[in-house]
C-alpha cells in the first residue's frame, strides 16, 4: 500500500505520522512530503525511506498515493499559512487515495464538532485508521 504523507511548517505532526506509521504499518510503502525544506527533514528524519519537498512532490506523488494522511489543511488552498498552494490541495483532492485527514484547528479553519485533543492522540487514531485501511477494511481502490 503506498501512503503519503503530507505535512508543512516545521513538519512536527508529519514527524510523529511517519514515526508511527514507520513502526506500526512497516508493510506500508511510506513517501513523505514536506511543503517547505524543514517538514521534509523532520520526517525524514522521524524514518520516512523516500522524502521530497515542494508543490511539484506533492502533485506527483498524489497520483501514485494510496492513502493520503496529513492535517486537514491540505486540502485547503492557501492554509498552513499559505504553504498550500491551490495545486496542491487540488491534487490532494483529485487523488484516487483513501484520505486520513488530521482535524487541526489552526490557520482559521476549524471543524466544529470536533473536541479538541491532544495531537498525541489525534496521531494515534490517524494511524490505526491507516492499519485498518492497509488491511483492507474499507479502503484503498475506489470503484469508478
Amino acid at each position: 500500500m503506498n501512503v503519503l504523507v503530507i505535512d508543512g511548517q516545521g513538519g512536527g505532526l508529519g514527524k510523529q505520522l511517519v514515526a508511527a506509521l514507520s513502526t506500526q504499518c512497516p508493510e506500508a510503502r511510506l513517501t513523505a512530503v514536506g511543503t517547505n525544506s524543514l517538514a521534509a527533514n523532520a520526517m525524514r528524519k522521524a524514518g520516512a525511506p523516500r522524502a521530497a519537498t515542494g508543490e511539484n512532490a506533492v502533485v506527483v506523488n498524489c497520483r501514485s498515493a494510496e492513502i493520503i494522511v496529513g492535517p486537514i489543511g491540505i486540502v485547503v488552498a492557501d492554509a498552513l499559512l499559505g504553504e498550500i498552494t491551490p495545486a496542491m490541495a487540488t491534487a490532494v483532492c483529485q487523488s484516487h487515495a483513501t484520505r486520513v485527514l488530521i482535524p487541526v484547528n489552526h490557520c482559521e479553519n476549524y471543524i466544529v464538532g470536533v473536541p479538541e485533543q491532544p495531537i498525541s492522540d489525534l496521531v494515534a487514531a490517524a494511524v490505526q485508521k491507516v492499519k485498518a485501511l492497509c488491511a483492507g477494511e474499507g479502503c484503498g481502490k475506489r470503484a469508478y
